[in-house]
């Protein structure tokens, strides 16, 4: 594998250190360089971002970054209270029910957080080990992601963990960030501390 391991090291101090190179995704109270796609709603707490969608709702509801993004290190804090959700990257919009197709590492009140899903291609990449995730994550609970893809090598971390990875990944190499609000469930979800270093 590349070495990516200084990504790691320089994103752990990303909210202490803002001249670490990171920067931010989305600025508290506005939703400026992001769209959406239809399904749920997003709103501004504070500092912190929340989604919420009805079961009722069969769309995937997602808030999608303008910009598109190859090489990166991403950082975003979640906590999911009710239903699924994902940060999607490298991803192309799509007329489908799920808006996106690419990949998502997925935000869960379960211990399938963590994992890689390919929306719109392979489905599941890699599994997180529930064992694993249950050690590290307390569903309902504030946690911290970090998500690097470098050419064709991608790495989930949950509160510093390794959760998922691939080494010389077939993927696209390039598209949007997105957050994801699942169709046909009672979801609420959080966000905040969302950045961002460019390879």
């Amino acid at each position: 594998m590349r070495p990516i391991v200084l990504c790691f090291a320089l994103l752990a101090g990303c909210a202490a250190m803002p001249d670490d190179g990171s920067v931010s995704l989305i600025t508290p109270g506005s939703f400026d360089g992001w769209h959406t796609a239809p399904g749920g709603s997003w709103r501004w707490d504070g500092d912190v971002l929340i989604g919420e969608s009805p079961k009722s709702e069969k769309r995937h509801g997602l808030l999608i970054s303008d910009k598109r993004y190859r090489d990166f290190v991403a950082s975003i804090e979640f906590r999911a209270v009710n239903g699924c959700s994902g940060f999607y990257f490298r991803v192309d919009e799509s007329d489908k029910h799920t808006g996106v197709k690419g990949f998502q590492a997925e935000v869960e009140p379960n211990f399938e957080a963590g994992g890689l899903y390919e929306t719109g291609g392979r489905a599941w990449v890699v599994k997180a080990d529930p064992n694993l995730v249950e050690s590290v994550y307390t569903p309902g609970e504030w946690a911290r992601m970090t998500v690097t893809a470098i050419e064709d090598d991608v790495r989930v971390e949950l509160n510093g963990v390794v959760t998922a990875e691939l080494t010389d990944d077939p993927g696209r190499r390039e598209g949007h960030f997105a957050l994801q609000l699942h169709g046909g469930q009672d979801l609420h979800v959080e966000f905040r501390n969302l950045r961002v270093i460019e390879r």
